[in-house]
């Protein structure tokens, strides 16, 4: 049996930037929205997890692809399901539709992460998983570690601050996009220019308070972002890859 979950939304100037299409940042938070409406759906969510495991959920890699911008007061669709508890990484698969049609998709792996240690904890005992998979609707796209170029150019300095986080105490992993969008300076991007796909790693959580230094390179035809910590550490990486609209 399917475990699928739905939510429909509409795109709204919040999710939009100045060409009036939908900010990358914006897609992920529905993106996440959704998948923590599944999640406590399918009997799994965070209050379940926190109660019974003292567990929490935490996203180690995203994805999407974009056949076309999203945009202002458009209405979305976004169907999920997850792969299955099985390995230390969770697997959630999206498609996107509007107006019946599927415009673009997303995969995201997601670890489970102790609330007071943050150490990683084993999937298998998630007794709630159990059946809820998505059956023959998993995608088989998986997220490997994104390997940039060694030429990175620093740009910028930028400090967390208490508006980036969420609700775990941490950069909320939406927020990246924004670095990675203002690192490759999106508001100076020719007329019709858009994020048909970008891919994060999720390294290390960032907090209020710390300050990253953030690269960027080019590689073919993919453009990198690298965030690093004052110790030189990665906390972050990211692949982004333009398309350009119809006019």
């Amino acid at each position: 049996m399917n475990r699928c979950y739905e939510k429909n939304f509409r795109l709204t100037g919040m999710d939009a930037d100045g060409q009036g299409m939908c900010k990358p940042s914006a897609l992920l938070d529905h993106l996440q929205v959704t998948a923590t409406l599944a999640a406590e759906t399918g009997g799994f969510g965070r209050e379940v997890l926190l109660e019974r495991y003292g567990a929490f959920w935490m996203l180690a890699r995203s994805w999407f692809r974009l056949e076309r911008p999203l945009r202002w007061e458009e209405e979305i669709t976004i169907r999920t399901w997850h792969r299955g508890g099985r390995s230390a990484l969770m697997y959630r698969d999206y498609d996107i539709f509007s107006g019946g049609e599927r415009v673009g998709e997303s995969v995201s792996g997601w670890v489970l992460a102790d609330a007071g240690s943050r150490k990683l904890m084993r999937l298998s005992s998630i007794r709630e998983l159990a059946g809820t998979d998505g059956g023959e609707l998993c995608k088989s796209v998986t997220l490997s570690k994104l390997r940039c170029p060694p030429d990175l150019r620093q740009v910028e300095n930028r400090r967390m601050r208490y508006s980036d986080s969420d609700i775990n105490g941490h950069v909320n992993n939406t927020r990246y996009a924004d670095f990675v969008c203002d690192a490759l300076e999106l508001d100076r991007r020719p007329e019709g220019r858009f994020v048909a796909s970008m891919q994060i790693g999720y390294l290390a959580e960032c907090l209020p308070g710390e300050t990253l230094t953030l690269q960027t390179g080019t590689q073919a035809d993919g453009h990198y972002v690298r965030g690093l910590d004052k110790a030189g550490k990665s906390r972050f990486e990211a692949e982004v890859f333009f398309g350009q609209s119809l006019p």
